[in-house]
């Protein structure tokens, strides 16, 4: 299940899973607080979803760590935030990063493997020949025609086997989907599912413009 909110859920092991909560931007000045762009924000729309799915788990992909990012730098008020929510449903972080045990909530894999899926930071080109997988990391968006103008927004992109999630915490930057990054994993198609106010808006392809193109 795909939530407007940009994050998705396996009703059959009560799994909620989203991607990059961009924690880096805790400690950017750049970031007003309560913009879009706050993470913040994105922790107070986890905590409702937590309320509405009643989760067993919560797999969180793409987290920022390493030369980027040190989660000690988190403020302890927002890293009790984070402790909250793992307190109504246990974390785990899905990362390319080394992590220091302690310093945030939840278990840190590198790769997650559960039911038919396997969970990864950032999609590998090549997939195994049973594997369906579900990631973050490349923060796709894409562009479509509305009303005489262009809108850019987030997007899951998905095919048969692959499913790349939009960033949670409302990203400015990411990867057009008809861009190489995301194109190459997806050869023979993919399908788009835009996220608007309240729903999904999904389209193919072909119906797509560029998002360098928005005005």
């Amino acid at each position: 299940m795909l939530d407007p909110t940009g994050a998705a859920f396996w009703p059959a092991k009560r799994v909620l899973i989203v991607a990059d909560l961009s924690l880096e931007r805790l400690s950017s000045i750049a970031v007003s607080p309560m913009s879009a762009a706050d993470p913040r924000v994105a922790f107070e729309r986890l905590l409702r979803l937590v309320r509405l799915y009643r989760p067993s788990k919560i797999i969180l992909l793409g987290a920022q760590t390493g030369a980027r990012f040190s989660p000690r730098r988190i403020h302890q008020d927002d890293k009790a935030r984070l402790e909250a929510i793992a307190r109504e449903a246990p974390f785990i972080w899905v990362s390319a990063g080394e992590h220091e045990p302690g310093v945030l909530p939840g278990q840190f894999v590198h790769v997650h493997r559960e039911g038919p899926f396997i969970f990864r930071h950032e999609a590998t080109p090549q997939l195994g020949p049973r594997e369906i997988e579900i990631s973050g990391f490349h923060r796709p968006k894409a562009s479509i025609a509305a009303r005489a103008r262009r809108v850019s927004r987030p997007c899951f992109v998905a095919d048969a086997r692959r499913l790349v999630l939009p960033a949670f915490a409302g990203a400015a930057e990411g990867a057009d989907v008809r861009d190489q990054p995301i194109a190459r994993l997806f050869p023979r198609g993919l399908r788009v599912f835009l996220l608007g106010q309240e729903q999904l808006f999904s389209f193919a392809l072909e119906q797509l413009g560029r998002v360098a193109e928005v005005a």
